[in-house]
Order: C-alpha cells, then structure tokens, then sequence
C-alpha cells in the first residue's frame, strides 16, 4: 500500500496465566499466582527445579517443574545462575509459557490486558493514507486483534469489521477471520484510511 506510515508494535502481556487447582486448603478450586521464585534441588549431579506458585487466597503452594532430574552439565551455567538466584526475567518467561502450564493443569485463567510501544519504522506521517502495522509479541497473548486494533487506534469493532469487508483492512498472513483470533506474532496488519475522514486522529493513536 503506497502512502502508508509504517509502525511496528511491540506487545507485552501485563498480567501472567493462572492455573486453576484444587486447593487442598481451600478445599475448592483457587487460582494461583506465580511467586517469582525457583526452587532448586540438587541430588547428586540431578537437578530438579520447579516455579513456586501461591494459591491467591490462602498462600497454599504448587510446584510447576521446570527441569526434571536434568544432568547439571546439560544445563549451561548461566541459566544455572538465574534459576538460583531467582531472576525475575526467567521466572517471568517460564510463568508466561501458557503451553507448558497447561500440560500440567486442565484449566488455565487467561488475561487480556497488555502494554503496547509503538515504533515508527517509516513513511510520513502528514502525507499518509493509511497503516502498515507489523506486531511482536514478547508472549502469546488471547487478546483478540480486533480488540487489540480498537483499542490502540481508537475505534469500534465494527468499524474494523467494515473495513476488512470492504478489503481496506488486510490481516497477513492469516487473512479472513484474522481480527477475530488473538494477536499473533509477526502479523502485518495494512489498513487504507484514504476516504476516512478522522485518518490522521488514527494515526496519531497508532504511534505516527
């Protein structure tokens, strides 16, 4: 789409999955909430590590493991380090990993809320008639994309819907029905503003 403002958006969940587990204390089923603290166990040259997480309501623990009687020299050692010393970086990637909880639990709680910063990667924001966004994740997500598209340009779903029936919005590579799956990385999303006539408060939201 020529005339276009090019922006990249790179998105970061804000609130980690919560496994939904039958609280031997509670005696009922509780969410719980990642601690951000690793427990590691050395037996021998076996280590076991496990992610503590916390029932939110009574405190009761729950161990989702990591490594399993993992050989210490199959680990490198600066992984090591940040399993020991807890790294809020590691804890936080290992308590977004929705796939692995859910190996180890039936129901998961999911959040839709996520911080977005806006890069602008080319084009000129006066002369543009329209947008090319391109997303990254730093996790999966389940916010929907239209959702997502409301939200940070400021319009309505069914605007969105509009456009994509009149094929001035074009989700790649996942095409139709797109808007109504969540936001996925590597997504570019082409959007024609040319006859709308709010196109630069659009813009101006998307990060031009």
């Amino acid at each position: 789409m020529s005339g276009s403002l090019r922006i990249r958006w790179a998105i970061a969940p804000r609130t980690a999955p919560r496994p939904l587990i039958n609280c031997n204390r509670c005696g009922t089923v509780k969410a719980y909430c990642s601690s951000g603290k690793f427990r590691v166990n050395a037996n021998g040259k076996r280590i076991d590590v496990w992610l503590i997480y916390r029932c939110i309501d009574c405190d009761n623990s729950w161990n989702f493991d990591i490594l399993e009687r993992c050989n210490r020299r199959d680990i490198e050692p600066a992984r090591l380090a940040a399993l020991e010393s807890n790294d809020p970086a590691l804890a936080r990637r290992h308590a977004f990993d929705v796939v692995a909880l859910r190996s180890r639990v039936g129901r998961i709680e999911e959040f839709p809320d996520v911080a977005v910063h806006k890069q602008r990667l080319g084009g000129n924001r006066e002369s543009a008639t329209g947008l090319e966004l391109q997303l990254g994740l730093e996790m999966p997500t389940s916010l929907r994309l239209d959702r997502l598209l409301a939200n940070e340009l400021g319009i309505s779903r069914s605007r969105l819907q509009a456009l994509e029936e009149r094929q001035l919005l074009i989700v790649d590579p996942d095409g139709a029905k797109a808007l109504r799956k969540p936001a996925r990385e590597g997504v570019t999303i082409r959007v024609d503003l040319a006859d709308e006539p709010d196109r630069q408060a659009i813009i101006s939201a998307a990060g031009g």
